[in-house]
């Protein structure tokens, strides 16, 4: 007779290619199906492994719902969402995906900055609309030689930075210390990073130390001739202070891949033109999928081998 499969905890709406891959080794039971749909989160005991996203996050009174957990994995580079400190205390590890998303989020952040910059999806638009046969498309705005101010120059920051200066950009960043081995103007506010920049790029964490750091002032800093570029997070920015400056011209653009109540976007940024709006997706490549659904089987088969595997509560 076969060995019963450890059974895992569904706490978040996992993508069907991971849920997949957790289905081929372990029983996946999603704990929505164990408590009331409108009630709190339910006791729930027999479970050490649990599973959840970025985005859902775990938080302590969840952990105090799951008595037996010892291992909570979670899908993305983001831990804001995680109380890291409850986990501790508790002697609960927790592994994500910190380093696999890194490249692509970085090559999306530049693809984002070309969109907007020069302005392709409006030409898509154009030409699609038929306007190409009796308009001629408005002027886009060169990217080389131009100013990238980036908020957070961690691992997906300096991709971004190495990124925009082989296009031929300056970069000056922004971040909550100055990095003595980075290669680049360092502004210790990001107001003033904001008026040195052709393009603003966030790819800073988003937590309460970063909630609407980009706000009107910095908005109005960007002026009209700059760009917001969103890769981090939503909350990083004040959204109605960056709807009004679209709407008023008073920045050129913006492209965002996140937004401050995903994915119930305000509608009014489906009337904007000079937006490039995505879904979240700026890391969702074959091979980041493959790379981040390897590394959650791994740490998962790691903890229950009691092998060694990175874990976010050690720092």
């Amino acid at each position: 007779m076969a060995e019963p499969r450890h059974r895992l905890l569904v706490v978040a709406t996992i993508p069907a290619d991971l849920r997949a891959a957790f289905d081929r080794a372990y029983d996946l039971v999603d704990h929505a199906s164990l408590s009331a749909p409108s009630g709190p989160f339910a006791t729930t005991a027999g479970f050490d492994v649990a599973v959840t996203t970025g985005m859902r996050g775990f938080d302590e009174a969840m952990m105090a719902a799951v008595p037996d957990l010892g291992l909570i994995v979670s899908q993305g580079v983001g831990l804001e969402r995680i109380d890291l400190a409850a986990a501790r205390r508790r002697g609960i590890a927790v592994c994500h995906t910190p380093d696999e998303l890194t490249e692509d989020v970085a090559e999306a952040a530049i693809a984002l900055t070309f969109a907007i910059m020069r302005r392709v999806v409006e030409a898509d638009h154009f030409v699609r609309a038929g306007r190409w046969l009796k308009e001629r498309m408005a002027p886009s705005t060169r990217v080389a030689g131009k100013t990238m101010g980036i908020v957070g120059l961690g691992k997906i920051g300096r991709s971004i930075a190495a990124r925009a200066t082989a296009l031929g950009m300056t970069v000056a960043y922004h971040g909550r210390r100055q990095q003595a081995d980075a290669p680049y103007t360092y502004v210790g506010d990001p107001r003033e990073l904001a008026a040195t920049a052709d393009v603003l790029v966030l790819s800073c964490v988003g937590d309460a130390g970063t909630r609407h750091l980009i706000g009107a002032a910095a908005l109005e800093a960007l002026g009209p001739a700059g760009y917001l570029v969103n890769v981090a997070r939503g909350s990083v920015v004040d959204e109605a202070a960056l709807l009004d400056a679209l709407e008023q011209g008073r920045i050129a653009g913006a492209a965002l891949d996140v937004f401050a109540d995903e994915p119930r976007i305000d509608p009014r940024f489906l009337a904007l033109g000079n937006v490039v709006l995505q879904p979240h997706s700026a890391s969702i490549t074959h091979e980041t999928r493959a790379a981040i659904i390897d590394r959650m089987l791994r740490d998962t088969a790691a903890y229950l081998a009691k092998q060694p595997f990175h874990d976010a509560t050690r720092g």
